[in-house]
């Protein structure tokens, strides 16, 4: 990635042609507010994989153990090795199923916690492992309705002991995913809730229980604090996004986005009424026109599909985006704008002082989810951090 040097004519502020602001306090605020939400005794995990949704892994996990985070969530050994190389010591679940003999010994290795999610995956872990002198924590994951990872709910009696009997694996957790708790409609979750009470039944009852249970995600986390059991693995609701509409309009805590994303302009020009603009003349101009260029695309993470749907906020004012969005630009309608200069800043995505665009809105135009948006800025772009403490600082994964 990228490594500013800095000079008088030349400082990384000014030459970056578009960039991602991550505001550290509004993160620390997000994980304090989870956190309260928290019987005593339950921990937080914060899921930090897809380099923490495209945030910084390594950062993001420093500021949420210092605000109150216990665990971290990974979907791969890779992710989870890099949190390690970077001191950071707190238990880390790797989420995603692991059947390579050579990532179990990496998991072993780093100590890291994985799921199991059948026998025969727990086969592969304890002969890899045969002749260490301890046991690998591990857990369980029954699959209550989410149809992914995890072995069925109805078998779990057998599936435990089966792990619990092999030689080099020590079963500390229980867990399973909930496929619709952003829903209005919770039946589903309701149902799913219920299979996993049933399981929990029936190992107490062999004395094979697990101690640590979670099934929680950011929705359940914020809508029903009986899917709280001992840690919730909370994703998106870190990053300041409700998983769902309805929990915006009368949300529980007050969540603050993390992610902003400006841009500069990097050219002006006046056209004529009639003329096409951009490729495939998906905008024809009704009238003449002032439009600036803006340097960022879908190269960078903005879409193709919000092509001529989506806005910014430019000198306080919303204006609209024409024509295709293209690799490493887009094109901006700034007519009704008095003074508009090549360098002035747009805002894509984040709060000015009479607007505010999130992540939300461009899912909605685009008929997909926050979670995809997020993670759709890519590294050429500048991470810079901002907090009420300090000033900004460029970072980069690649440094």
């Amino acid at each position: 990635m990228l490594s500013w040097e800095a000079t008088p004519a030349l400082s990384p502020m000014r030459c970056a042609r578009a960039w991602v602001e991550i505001n550290l306090t509004a993160l620390a605020h997000n994980v304090r507010s989870l956190k309260a939400l928290l019987p005593e005794g339950t921990d937080l995990l914060s899921v930090v994989k897809a380099d923490a949704y495209g945030h910084g892994a390594v950062m993001v996990a420093d500021v949420a153990i210092a605000a109150g985070t216990t665990w971290l969530g990974v979907a791969t050994v890779p992710e989870g090795i890099e949190l390690r190389q970077a001191g950071i010591e707190v238990p880390i679940l790797v989420m995603g199923a692991v059947n390579d003999p050579a990532e179990v010994r990496a998991i072993a290795h780093w100590n890291l916690q994985p799921i199991i999610v059948n026998p025969k995956q727990a086969l592969v872990f304890s002969e890899t492992l045969k002749g260490q002198g301890t046991r690998l924590p591990v857990h369980i994951q029954l699959d209550t309705g989410m149809s992914r990872l995890g072995f069925s709910w109805q078998q779990a009696v057998e599936f435990v002991r089966f792990v619990q009997q092999l030689p080099y694996l020590e079963t500390v957790g229980l867990c399973s995913h909930l496929a619709t708790a952003d829903s209005p409609d919770q039946s589903v979750m309701q149902l799913q809730h219920e299979r996993f009470e049933c399981a929990i039944t029936s190992l107490k009852q062999e004395n094979l229980l697990p101690a640590r249970l979670h099934i929680a995600n950011s929705a359940a986390a914020l809508v029903d604090p009986a899917l709280h059991y001992d840690m919730v693995r909370v994703g998106l609701a870190t990053y300041g996004l409700y998983p769902a509409p309805h929990l915006r309009t009368q949300p529980k805590i007050a969540l603050q986005p993390v992610l902003e994303v400006k841009a500069r302009i990097t050219h002006i020009k006046e056209i004529d009424a009639h003329t096409g603009v951009s490729y495939s003349y998906k905008f024809i101009a009704p009238r003449p026109m002032k439009i600036a260029i803006v340097g960022i695309g879908y190269a960078d993470g903005v879409p193709r599909i919000l092509s001529n749907k989506m806005q910014v906020i430019l000198h306080e004012q919303r204006v609209n985006q024409i024509g295709a969005i293209t690799m490493d630009q887009l094109i901006i309608d700034v007519s009704d704008l008095k003074s508009v200069q090549e360098g002035d800043i747009v805002t894509l995505l984040g709060k000015t002082q009479h607007h505010c665009l999130r992540a939300d809105d461009w899912a909605d135009l685009a008929d997909t989810i926050s979670w995809e948006i997020l993670c759709g800025f890519k590294h050429r772009l500048p991470r810079i951090t901002l907090s009420n403490q300090s000033a900004p600082q460029i970072t980069s994964k690649y440094r």
